[in-house]
């Protein structure tokens, strides 16, 4: 028995604050995106997401790819969860970690704002 559905809703909770300035790419039991209303190359621009994949939870954040300063100063707990770029992967709550991701993501919408992505 995995804790991968408490899993995905606390981090969807993170993203969650966010959804009124951003529109939903997707919404499941198992996966929920949000996107910027900007494209490149004619793709909508990803803001971040959380997906179940058979062995964790990811928690994509798509500032953190394309601001790489934000990972400056994340812990070496955090990093240690990170496969990529900008992808985090849980196989269980923590609620730590998830108050540490929050902090990031709120940090990565505010630089998407001063961007002119959002």
């Amino acid at each position: 028995m995995t804790d991968f559905p408490a899993v995905f809703e606390q981090l969807r909770a993170i993203l969650q604050p966010f959804a009124p300035r951003l529109l939903q790419a997707g919404a499941s039991e198992t996966a929920y995106y949000l996107n910027t209303d900007k494209h490149h190359n004619k793709v909508p621009i990803c803001f971040g997401g959380v997906e179940i994949k058979k062995n964790y939870v990811s928690y994509h954040l798509f500032p953190a790819y394309m601001h790489r300063e934000l990972l400056g100063d994340i812990s070496p707990e955090l990093r240690k969860r990170m496969q990529g770029k900008s992808c985090f992967n849980f196989a269980k709550v923590d609620p730590q970690l998830f108050a540490e991701l929050g902090r990031l993501t709120a940090t990565g919408f505010a630089k998407f704002e001063e961007t002119g992505l959002v």
